[in-house]
């Protein structure tokens, strides 16, 4: 049993996210190993860049495989994130941080465009045919 409380709360957490906070907190996550991957090469940890690199393909794969392939949009999504396997690949063999900011800066920008999103759909009004059949 984990005695750590703040580990216990981050556990809970996930245990109890919807799949839109679930998906928020993955993006967040794939940014974290960024930061640790650009740190680690920094510290000439190569190890540490690899397997933080590892972790953000890993995220952008499970992104990637569950895409709902019914939207056009999904289309666009699959291309950018295969941009930013490649991308992760090189910097992985390269050790090149400048590589790992361009790929921080895409996830970031998915995952701003997720949290507006997730913010739209908590405001969205409901309409009244919705509203007569509850």
């Amino acid at each position: 049993m984990n005695n750590n409380p703040y580990q216990r709360y981050k556990n809970n957490s996930i245990l109890t996210a919807s799949k839109p906070e679930l998906t928020l907190m993955l993006y967040d996550g794939a940014l974290k190993f960024c930061n640790i991957a650009i740190k680690a090469i920094e510290e000439k940890n190569i190890q540490g860049a690899h397997n933080a690199i590892i972790r953000v393909q890993d995220i952008i794969q499970e992104f990637q495989i569950t895409l709902n392939r019914e939207y056009e949009i999904s289309e666009t999504f699959d291309f950018m994130y295969d941009y930013i396997i490649r991308r992760l690949i090189e910097a992985n063999a390269t050790k090149n941080k400048e590589i790992l900011e361009e790929v921080k800066g895409l996830i970031k920008e998915f995952r701003d465009a997720w949290k507006e999103a997730m913010k739209a759909a908590k405001t969205k009004p409901v309409d009244n045919e919705e509203k007569v059949s509850e």
